[in-house]
C-alpha cells in the first residue's frame, strides 16, 4: 500500500466522520487509522467473529459477537467482550445446530445498536482481524448503514488470506477446507479449541494471526503487507 493510498484512506476515514456525526460511528471514524507503514508488531488489533442467522447480511441478522484486543502481538485477556445480541429476524433450526444459540438466548440478548456501539469502541484506532472477515465485514456495515446511514470502513487483516499466502509459499495448492480456522491452526501447531462460539474464535483468531507473523519472521514487516481490506 503506497503512501497516496494511505492519504486516500485518511480522507475516506474523515469524510465518514462528518457524514457520522455525534455518534458511536462518528466517534470510531474521529481516531486516526493506525498507522500500516508501521511494524506490525507496533499496532494495536482486534480479533472480531460473528455468529450468524445466516450467511447474507441483507437477509440476516447477528446473534453473537465475541472480541479480543491484541496489543502487537500481544493477546489482552482483559479486553475480551463476548454477547448474545436480540434480533426479530427468524432463527432457523439449522443455525441453533451450529452454534447452539437458541430462541431464548436471543430473546434475553442485546440490542444490536448496544452490540454494535461496544464493537465500535472496541476498534478505535485499532485493525479488525478476523478469519473470512468479509463476513464480519458485511454485517457490521450493514449494521452500521440501518443505525447511522453511514456504511463500515477500516483497515483489516484476514487470517484467512493469510493462510492462502503461507501456502501458496510452500507451493501447495490448499485442498477444500483447507483454509478452515481449525484446520489452519493445525497447521501451526496451535490447540483445538470448539467451534462456533464467537469468543473462542476469536481468540482462536488473534493466535492464528501472532502464528503467521512468527513463521514469517515479521514482527518488523510494515502492516500493510498483511491487511486486505482498507
Amino acid at each position: 500500500m503506497l503512501a497516496w493510498q494511505l492519504f486516500r484512506l485518511d480522507h475516506t476515514r474523515r469524510a465518514l466522520a462528518s457524514a457520522a456525526g455525534d455518534s458511536a460511528l462518528g466517534r470510531f471514524y474521529a481516531d486516526p487509522f493506525p498507522d500500516l507503514g508501521a511494524p506490525v508488531a507496533s499496532l494495536d488489533y482486534c480479533a472480531l467473529d460473528f455468529e450468524t442467522t445466516g450467511l447474507d447480511a441483507g437477509e440476516h441478522a447477528v446473534v453473537s459477537f465475541g472480541a479480543v484486543s491484541m496489543q502487537g502481538l500481544r493477546i489482552d485477556l482483559r479486553s475480551t467482550r463476548h454477547a448474545t445480541v436480540l434480533t426479530e429476524r427468524t432463527l432457523p433450526d439449522s443455525a441453533v445446530a451450529i452454534h447452539g444459540i437458541t430462541h431464548d438466548r436471543v430473546a434475553a440478548g442485546m440490542a444490536l445498536r448496544e452490540a454494535v456501539e461496544a464493537i465500535l469502541a472496541a476498534l478505535r484506532g485499532r485493525v479488525l482481524i478476523a478469519h473470512h472477515a468479509a463476513m464480519e465485514c458485511s454485517f457490521l456495515d450493514a449494521a452500521c448503514r440501518r443505525l447511522f446511514g453511514v456504511p463500515f470502513r477500516c483497515p483489516t487483516i484476514d487470517t484467512e488470506v493469510l493462510g492462502a499466502r503461507w501456502c501458496e509459499r510452500r507451493g501447495e495448492t490448499p485442498p477444500a477446507g483447507a483454509l478452515r480456522l481449525s484446520r489452519l491452526r493445525e497447521r501451526f501447531g496451535l490447540p483445538r479449541y470448539k467451534a462456533h462460539d464467537a469468543l473462542v474464535d476469536a481468540l482462536a483468531t488473534a493466535e492464528l494471526f501472532a502464528a503467521i507473523v512468527a513463521w514469517n519472521n515479521g514482527r518488523n514487516t510494515p502492516a500493510r503487507r498483511y491487511v486486505s481490506r482498507t
